[in-house]
């Protein structure tokens, strides 16, 4: 299999999601389609000839190429997620190589009802596949279980209310850990095994599942779905955790 080679990125918007987390939107003229699921690698070169990288999933749906999107956190006193969040400007270059990845991938012709459960950060590659799934419209019921500090540090917020509201199988299910909004009667604690099978009540036991985020939460969600009777082979699960940044 050939090197994926590093490709040269231009921003052509910016779009903050929270307080910490932005989302580039990236011209990348020789990219090839990726998959929803995968991710990127980052370069970042500065005038000493200084180099870091990181990896970062990719927001946007397949067929948007050769445009695609990036949605990062600011990491304190990361190098990379700071420059990227704070620095970066619309004509601003940077190195990137991929798709990367093969396993943690949805492919749309699958009919098996999703479960998507994530924290943080890590819908973002989850979100990759609720927008493909609706780009393609795929008839598979979809179930995102997502797990917030607070209300404002929900991604993608309003994207979600909206796909939600087309009545096409769609449910975004958010439980807040820190704070709530006022009057909220949905859940208020970490995701634990109680609150997945509830949500696996709407969602079947021939669900799909991926499970992307710190990976407490990964580790912990992956062991109650199996306790809940699904098999191994019907989750995919992908982690990140501290890293520089």
């Amino acid at each position: 299999m050939a090197a994926i080679s590093w490709q040269t990125a231009t921003v052509t918007a910016l779009h903050s999601e929270t307080p910490r987390v932005k989302t580039l939107t990236l011209l990348v003229p020789d990219w090839a389609r990726h998959r929803p699921g995968q991710h990127v690698d980052v370069r970042l070169t500065a005038a000493d000839g200084y180099q870091a990288e990181r990896s970062y999933s990719i927001a946007s749906p397949p067929m948007d190429e050769p445009v695609i999107e990036l949605t990062i956190e600011r990491v304190p006193d990361g190098e990379v997620s700071t420059f990227l969040c704070d620095e970066l400007v619309v004509g601003d270059r940077f190195e990137l190589r991929g798709p990367i990845g093969g396993y943690f991938v949805w492919d749309a012709a699958a009919a098996d009802p999703l479960l998507l459960i994530g924290g943080g950060s890590g819908v973002v590659p989850l979100m990759a596949m609720i927008r493909h799934r609706s780009r393609v419209g795929s008839g598979a019921p979809c179930t995102l279980l997502y797990s917030s500090r607070t209300p404002e540090d929900v991604i993608y917020a309003s994207e979600l209310e909206t796909l939600s509201s087309r009545d096409d199988g769609l449910r975004a299910i958010h439980t807040f850990t820190r704070a709530q909004p006022p009057g909220w009667s949905g859940y208020a604690r970490r995701i634990d095994m109680a609150m997945i099978g509830e949500v696996l009540e709407g969602t079947g036991r021939m669900a799909q599942a991926f499970v992307c985020g710190p990976t407490p939460l990964v580790e912990s969600a992956a062991e109650a779905l199996v306790g809940l009777g699904l098999t191994p082979g019907q989750i995919k699960t992908e982690r990140f955790g501290p890293s520089g940044g």
